[in-house]
């Protein structure tokens, strides 16, 4: 886990910029959460190492004069806020387009050293509209910054997901004690697999389950929801998720059933436990754009993954429940990247991967 500063096509990246103190890990002893932010979204990295316990390997979109509160931010968030885990287990890389360059980039190794100063407000306590990505109008390069922590993960077992997504407690523990039992359908699949994990919304004054007996509660009162039950519906409708909310939980975790991404889930774009050899996202994406990550589940169905479903591993979306709010500029994004996926990215796949019936981005 040497520090680098390497080049990404347009990006630069300073990998392992600020590195966790975990030390030595051994690639099947721990899964790493994998994930991506702007700095003002900082206040969630707390909830999520809280209830992973586990590596994080986390991207930060720095550019210009975002790099001196992403700096502070990791400062704060490592010296602020009570507890040891966030510099025991969350690994910091930072990245920028070669147009944003920052002015100036602080030393680790020099800043480290400096106790951040407690009394003041977290520095990603900000507007987003106040961060120079906004004002200079960029898009948020969202899979270059998925690719980037991923690729710097040192475990087997990565979980990519969003920051905003906080993971069901004692997750990697039990995943990996249901990895070395090996039961069925684990043991009789001999296709590449994943494990998506159910995603969930609760309300904003609500605290976050930390059981599947108690997201079931909230489930019932309707405190929790579906992820994207407003916003949209199918893209994380999960097969036999029904039946997943309805089925009580166990002691132990193992895999509730085997999905594939056709039929009426062809648009599903799950959150998944994998590992190195699974395809990337496709950097030419941005988030203003939507579908970033069709690409991928596209290439999955084309491969034909089993889509191991876990039973009693599930994810919430950081309180608030959300709703389709008409956005006529980023529409105009959204419209030129899915001409972008259709025109020119979906043939160079097909070239690539081949096709198969039912698959479909």
């Amino acid at each position: 886990m040497l520090p680098q500063t390497l080049q990404r096509g347009d990006y630069w990246v300073l990998k392992n910029f600020v590195r966790a103190d975990h030390g030595f890990i051994m690639c099947h002893e721990s899964i790493t959460y994998t994930t991506h932010a702007g700095f003002e979204f900082l206040d969630n990295v707390q909830p999520l190492v809280e209830r992973w316990m586990a590596p994080v390997s986390l991207a930060i979109h720095a550019p210009g004069t975002d790099m001196a509160p992403t700096v502070n931010s990791i400062r704060y968030l490592r010296d602020c806020l009570g507890n040891e885990l966030i510099k025991q287990f969350v690994t910091f890389h930072v990245f920028f387009s070669h147009k944003n360059v920052p002015t100036s980039i602080p030393n680790p190794e020099t800043f480290l050293q400096i106790p951040y100063n407690c009394s003041a407000k977290p520095p990603y306590n900000v507007n987003a509209s106040s961060t120079y990505m906004k004002a200079k109008n960029l898009l948020y390069p969202v899979n270059v910054a998925r690719n980037i922590a991923r690729e710097a993960a040192v475990t087997h077992y990565i979980l990519p997901s969003d920051i905003e997504l906080y993971p069901s407690p004692n997750l990697v523990p039990r995943f990996l004690n249901m990895i070395a039992r090996n039961a069925k359908p684990l043991s009789t699949s001999t296709k590449p697999r994943v494990f998506p994990i159910s995603i969930f919304e609760v309300g904003e004054k609500v605290q976050v389950p930390s059981t599947k007996t108690e997201l079931r509660a909230m489930l019932a009162n309707k405190t929790a929801i579906p992820f994207h039950k407003f916003v949209c519906p199918n893209c994380h409708n999960i097969p036999e998720g029904q039946k997943w909310m309805n089925t009580p939980e166990t002691n132990r975790m193992d895999v509730f059933h085997v999905g594939k991404r056709r039929g009426k889930f062809v648009h599903w774009e799950p959150i998944f436990i994998g590992t190195h050899q699974d395809p990337y996202y496709d950097e030419r994406l941005s988030w203003e754009g939507k579908k970033d990550k069709m690409t991928q589940g596209y290439i999955l169905c084309v491969k034909d993954y089993d889509f191991m479903i876990l039973n009693n591993a599930f994810l919430i979306h950081k309180p608030g429940i959300k709703h389709y709010v008409k956005n006529p500029k980023r529409d105009a994004i959204a419209g030129r990247q899915s001409l972008l996926i259709k025109s020119i990215i979906m043939p160079q796949l097909k070239a690539l991967f081949g096709a198969r019936s039912g698959c479909a981005l």
